[in-house]
């Protein structure tokens, strides 16, 4: 490519940030699986997938010794991820993955799909008062909640108790403190989707 004088060629950014996710991902490590790995804290490992900082010399051999691989593997560009992949995971109704707890019974669905970006899943409410609760229930992400059948009362950390009837729905940060109780004569039905988390 013959370059004008004075002018630099086009480079394409390293996207190291990306690479990184990428081989996470790929292997179905958590942020935290890769701290272990390579003893960088989560925190510095979040910032360089989100190109918040550019990782020194000392962390890319880090990287390398941790994810078991060689500079160029690290260095070579992510490759594009087709947005029509195709997937789909049925559950039919009572099929789902349970898991009762002493104050929900989850029923959880698509257990069969792997790198799933959200977490579906059905609750009974069995909780009757907030004092059935031994601490706030939290998780990192958001979720999403509709309410199936009965009513429930959500405490939140922040916000007083929020009445929910069949058919409503709320959008909140997950990592806040939460827990439903349900208010009406039957156990109440949720569907919750939780963001995976990364």
């Amino acid at each position: 490519m013959k370059i004008a004088s004075g002018r630099k060629a086009f480079v394409e950014p390293l996207r190291l940030g990306d690479r990184v996710k990428e081989i996470r991902l790929a292997n179905q490590w958590t942020l935290e699986d890769v701290s272990q790995r390579t003893g960088l804290a989560r925190s510095t490992l979040s910032k360089i997938e989100n190109d918040q900082i550019s990782p020194t010399f000392t962390a890319v051999q880090k990287l390398i010794n941790g994810l078991g691989i060689d500079l160029p593997q690290l260095l070579s560009p992510p490759r594009q991820q087709s947005r029509t992949m195709g997937r789909r995971d049925l559950t039919r109704r009572g099929d789902g993955q349970m898991h009762p707890t002493p104050t929900y019974e989850h029923e959880l669905l698509s257990c069969e799909l792997a790198q799933k970006r959200m977490i579906p899943f059905k609750t009974i409410v069995r909780a009757r008062s907030f004092e059935d609760f031994s601490e706030w229930v939290r998780h990192d992400g958001e979720e999403f909640l509709m309410v199936l059948d009965g009513e429930v009362l959500l405490y939140s950390e922040f916000y007083e108790p929020l009445p929910l009837a069949t058919g409503d729905s709320i959008y909140f940060d997950s990592d806040m403190g939460h827990a439903l109780v349900s208010v009406s004569d039957e156990d109440a039905t949720i569907l919750s989707v939780c963001t995976r988390n990364e």
